[in-house]
């Protein structure tokens, strides 16, 4: 059961490898095709906007679907992610508290900082 589950979880992967590779795929001919005129003129045709953009998308999942080295690599960041121990709900807050605190006593020290480097330069030049 947890061995389908992982597979599942893997091809979903692949999926969204696939999608970003779409993504990827419309915003570099955008770019292309707003920067060099023989791009546009060649983004212009419908197969290209379209099915190229698609095809990308459908080799990316292709390739990491049928390769067994990436599906067992898939499996086994599953199955280790799956063994990580996450923090409570009280410690994740306590430490977001702690890190909130940090920043604001960090930021009024660099402002203090600031303040004192800056009256000090005025000093030095009149």
């Amino acid at each position: 059961m947890e061995e389908k589950s992982n597979q599942n979880l893997v091809n979903f992967g692949f999926v969204i490898a696939g999608v970003i590779g779409y993504l990827i795929t419309n915003v570099v001919l955008e770019v292309l095709a707003g920067t060099f005129g023989p791009v546009a003129r060649f983004r212009e045709i419908e197969l290209v906007r379209h099915g190229l953009p698609v095809a990308v998308a459908i080799a990316i999942f292709l390739i990491l679907f049928l390769n067994p080295k990436v599906q067992k690599w898939g499996d086994e960041v599953i199955t280790e992610v799956g063994k990580v121990v996450w923090p409570s709900r009280k410690d994740t807050i306590a430490m977001t508290v702690v890190c909130c605190v940090m920043v604001v006593i960090a930021g009024i020290g660099l402002g203090v900082y600031d303040f004192l480097a800056s009256q000090l330069i005025k000093v030095f030049v009149n």
